[in-house]
């Protein structure tokens, strides 16, 4: 049969099962290996592969191997598949054939007495002899039919009755222990892959780039980075330390102050020219961390103090070789994924728990007396990787992720990231603007809004039922949709509080009641207008969703949680 089956089946671009093709050497007569993957596609079932030939012969059975002597199982002959299979395990994308899941079940020896394994293919009866970490003994395989394009052929238990698997055992990984959840979540071994093995494998290492950048990445070597700033002119600094003298005398004199954070421009596609750089896009809460000596202040956005929630990125900012600086950055929790979670950062600190936080930081503002705002982001980025080398672990350095952004959004993506952060190399820092030097590109719909009001709650449900939430367009504040879902407990009770002191009679929003009827309406009519609650437009929810509709309402919303580092006036539509 060869492989041109297998092959013509599958969208090498998409799967990450193994294409094949490689020459191997041959199969030894009458012992070689077998493998036994579980198989969680359209139905669950069992694929049973022997060594052969140079390929894995294979069958789909769909109730897996039988245990008792003379009990007998369906099993459907397949398209070879490739050596490397054997190994496969992890999962095949969606709409791809076969996706699902992928499970080593077992693997080990299997042997034909006296018999050449071909051979006895081919004649539609073989006697095996398995010899696995879970199949240990006899059985019979015979074809029953023939001539079809999927041949059904007997799995017999031959020889002596084995006890079978516990349930437990039967959901266990023969290769790393594993039960088919633990595959499924951790996604190991689905990637973006393409037709040739050098894009494979460049997609590989750049997946591997992407998850070293969420762990602790340490900065290029001092005295590579300080040869290369002094030749630039930039800096007097000794190669072991960072005193903040920098020796530059065009940049001019500053001093540790809050400078209204850059803002990157929401585009849908990578620019097609221009010298860029690409970052991961964290999900958590913007921050400029200003040190003056002994003094460190830890500031959202909009100016408000953090310092006294996170004291260890505090002290990890007092601990810096550099006696005032001003750092921008992110604070965020990871989850046991290594993503950054806004929500998670909001319900762990609701819950009053110690956990761990990162400050992933991008920027270098100021350092010592000098103001660096007019220093190219490569300059910038520089410096700030000397800074950072020998800074704590809650400090963590944002560094460039090198690759096409197209794949870099095609391995977000897959590994559940928010997106990336493009930046123009050359481009200065413009405090509080958004001119496109910086764009984002996103993998999920998510932004912030202004939450106007609540719905009453229903059933078992406590407090309220929905957030009413918009956005301002031209100083006015337009009406988004309902947000019902996301809610911890406790967020609802402690939202409840905060939405009392602010209550009001009338709507915020400028476009209520909405117009009843209609395929794509999904307003508020006057009468369920009357069962709502208006608040101030005070409080800025984060949320997710998965599009918007054509009436410009937020389809399938989820809250996140309040953000206090945005100002509400300041929160637009992203749609």
């Amino acid at each position: 049969m060869g492989l041109a089956e297998y092959k013509r089946k599958r969208d090498f671009a998409t799967t990450a099962e193994p294409k094949g093709g490689k020459p191997l050497p041959k199969a030894v007569k009458g012992s070689s290996r077998f493998v036994v993957q579980k198989h969680d596609a359209s139905r669950l079932h069992y694929d049973f592969r022997l060594e052969m030939d140079g390929v894995l012969k294979s069958w789909a059975v769909p109730k897996g191997l039988p245990w008792t002597q003379g009990e007998k199982h369906l099993a459907v002959e397949v398209e070879d598949h490739p050596i490397e299979y054997a190994a496969f395990e992890g999962i095949i994308p969606q709409g791809q054939y076969g996706g699902g899941t992928v499970m080593v079940w077992d693997r080990g020896k299997y042997y034909v007495y006296g018999e050449d394994p071909l051979k006895a293919w081919k004649e539609g009866r073989l006697h095996l002899v398995l010899d696995g970490k879970k199949a240990k003994g006899e059985w019979a395989l015979i074809r029953i039919r023939s001539n079809e394009e999927k041949t059904p052929w007997l799995l017999l238990k031959a020889g002596s009755s084995i006890k079978p698997l516990s349930k437990k055992r039967d959901d266990e990984s023969a290769k790393t222990g594993r039960t088919m959840k633990r595959i499924a979540q951790d996604q190991d071994a689905e990637w973006q892959s393409h037709r040739d093995e050098n894009d494979a494998s460049a997609a590989s290492g750049l997946k591997a780039r992407i998850k070293k950048a969420l762990k602790k990445k340490e900065p290029a070597k001092t005295k590579k980075v300080g040869r290369a700033l002094r030749a630039r002119g930039r800096t007097n600094a000794k190669e072991s330390e960072f005193d903040g003298r920098l020796g530059d005398p065009s940049l001019p004199n500053g001093g540790p102050r809050f400078i209204e954070p850059m803002k990157p421009r929401l585009v849908e596609s990578p620019p097609g020219a221009g010298d860029w750089m690409y970052e991961l896009k964290f999900d958590g809460i913007r921050a400029l961390a200003i040190k003056n000596g002994e003094k460190v202040s830890l500031m959202s956005r909009n100016q408000n103090e953090l310092g006294a929630r996170y004291p260890e990125i505090v002290q990890a900012v007092r601990d810096l070789p550099a006696s005032e600086c001003v750092l921008d950055g992110e604070i965020v929790a990871l989850d046991e994924k290594g993503r950054s979670s806004f929500q998670l950062l909001q319900a762990l600190e609701m819950e009053g728990r110690k956990f761990p936080v990162y400050y992933y930081v991008f920027d270098l503002l100021q350092a010592g007396k000098k103001d660096l705002l007019q220093l190219p982001l490569q300059g910038r980025k520089e410096l700030l990787s000397l800074l950072r080398e020998k800074a704590p672990d809650p400090i963590r350095y944002s560094d460039e992720i090198g690759g096409s952004p197209q794949q870099l959004l095609e391995q977000v993506k897959r590994l559940g990231l928010e997106g990336i952060v493009g930046k123009q190399r050359a481009s200065v820092y413009q405090p509080g603007r958004r001119s496109g030097a910086w764009i984002k590109l996103k993998c999920v719909n998510e932004q912030e809004f202004v939450i106007g009001g609540y719905t009453p709650p229903a059933g078992s449900r406590k407090h309220f039922g929905a957030l009413l939430v918009g956005y301002y367009d031209k100083g006015k504040l337009h009406f988004a949709g309902k947000v019902g879902t996301g809610f911890a407990s406790e967020a609802l009770a402690g939202l409840f509080k905060k939405f009392q002191p602010l209550r009001r009679e009338r709507p915020p929003f400028v476009d209520l009641p909405s117009k009843p009827g209609g395929r794509w309406a999904q307003g508020l009519t006057p009468g369920e207008m009357k069962k709502c609650t208006w608040i101030n437009p005070v409080l800025v929810a984060q949320v997710k969703f998965a599009e918007w509709t054509r009436d410009n309402k937020l389809r399938a919303p989820v809250y996140l949680g309040l953000r206090e580092d945005k100002k509400p006036t300041t929160v637009a539509c992203e749609g």
